[in-house]
């Protein structure tokens, strides 16, 4: 997976470089803010694993899950609170932060505080969405749509670069395979490599089964070490993982997220085949 693309988020010390050639980078924390002394508790485990395993951190969580399987879903903590402790997060740790932004003028707010602006995989050909990312100058992170091809993602990158935004990670996260269920092909993280941008594999939401308990999303969580170790293997930039200290009692996402008490094992595994992959 030859590419020289590398994009360097945060600042000073703390800075995060994203790019094939270098060891990962790791995109983590709960699905949802949950509160100021969740997202605080969740963001120090992560923030001395990660200092620990000397990789970069960069902090992740949404205000809002506009997704939602059905109306009585939990939507999140909102975008001026969680804006106010991503601020706060980002003084006591110095790590750079991530969020999703879901309409246009979300972007130019979000990007006050935000490092990494997120693009959901269902809004990934949104064309005024991406252009108003774009022009906020912020990183983007950019999921693939689970109904697009790995080489259909030229056109979603030419989107962000012709609009003046180099920063670009492309995602993989998984492609709709029948009802319910996603699957990964290996062969796309090469393929979006070689459109020129660093690629992050999403391992939590790449063992999703959308839909599947009726009126909320299942998952698979038993299967998220599995891919990541293929994606690591194959070679990545990044890799995203959603956690939590009790994922069973998540407000969203909790089949697929990992035990934040079983992340040091599972980074201590994937790094070695990291630096295999890279040597």
């Amino acid at each position: 997976m030859e590419t020289n693309a590398r994009v360097v988020v945060g600042e000073g010390a703390k800075q995060v470089a994203f790019s094939q050639r270098e060891r990962l980078s790791l995109i983590a924390g709960p699905c949802q803010m949950e509160s100021r002394e969740h997202a605080f508790m969740m963001a120090g485990k992560l923030a001395e694993l990660c200092k620990s395993l000397d990789i970069g951190l960069v902090y992740k969580s949404s205000f809002d899950k506009a997704n939602r399987t059905s109306l009585s879903g939990k939507r999140g903590i909102g975008l001026d609170t969680a804006m106010e402790i991503f601020a706060d997060l980002k003084k006591e740790f110095g790590f750079p932060v991530l969020t999703d932004v879901h309409t246009e003028e979300q972007c130019a707010v979000v990007a006050e505080t935000v490092d990494i602006l997120q693009i959901p995989a269902f809004l990934s050909r949104q064309t005024d969405l991406l252009v108003a990312a774009a022009k906020t100058g912020r990183t983007i992170n950019v999921k693939k749509g689970q109904f697009l091809a790995p080489w259909d993602m030229k056109n979603v990158l030419a989107k962000f670069t012709e609009s003046g935004n180099p920063n670009i990670l492309l995602c993989e996260r998984g492609a709709s395979f029948g009802y319910n269920t996603l699957v990964s092909d290996m062969r796309s993280l090469p393929i979006m490599a070689s459109l020129g941008a660093p690629v992050v594999f999403d391992a939590t939401h790449s063992v999703q089964q959308p839909g599947g308990q009726g009126g909320s999303t299942g998952g698979q969580r038993e299967f998220v070490e599995t891919l990541s170790r293929a994606a690591v293997a194959v070679g990545i930039a990044g890799l995203f993982v959603e956690t939590h200290e009790e994922p069973d009692n998540a407000p969203s996402d909790g089949p697929n997220m990992v035990h934040l008490k079983d992340m040091p094992r599972l980074l201590e595994k994937l790094l070695a085949f990291d630096a295999v992959a890279k040597g």
